[in-house]
């Protein structure tokens, strides 16, 4: 089960954050991601293996403008 992930995309994470939220935004990758909140936008940073163990599904792709 390989699940790919990019900055930008919206993800659901297993566990529901105090604020109601179970999407967050990719806003840095590298060893850690750094997550952000939709709801609240509180920013988190996790290490990439528990952030691949803890979510669970991509919800919203970062959309590519082509027309230009």
């Amino acid at each position: 089960m390989d699940k790919i992930f990019e900055l930008g995309d919206i993800v659901e994470m297993k566990k529901t954050h105090p604020c109601g939220s179970k999407e967050w935004k990719i806003i840095r990758m590298g060893a850690d991601i750094k997550i952000k909140c939709c709801i609240c936008s509180r920013i988190v940073m996790i290490e990439r293996n528990k952030f691949e163990k803890d979510m669970k599904k991509i919800i919203k792709k970062e959309e590519t403008i082509e027309n230009e």
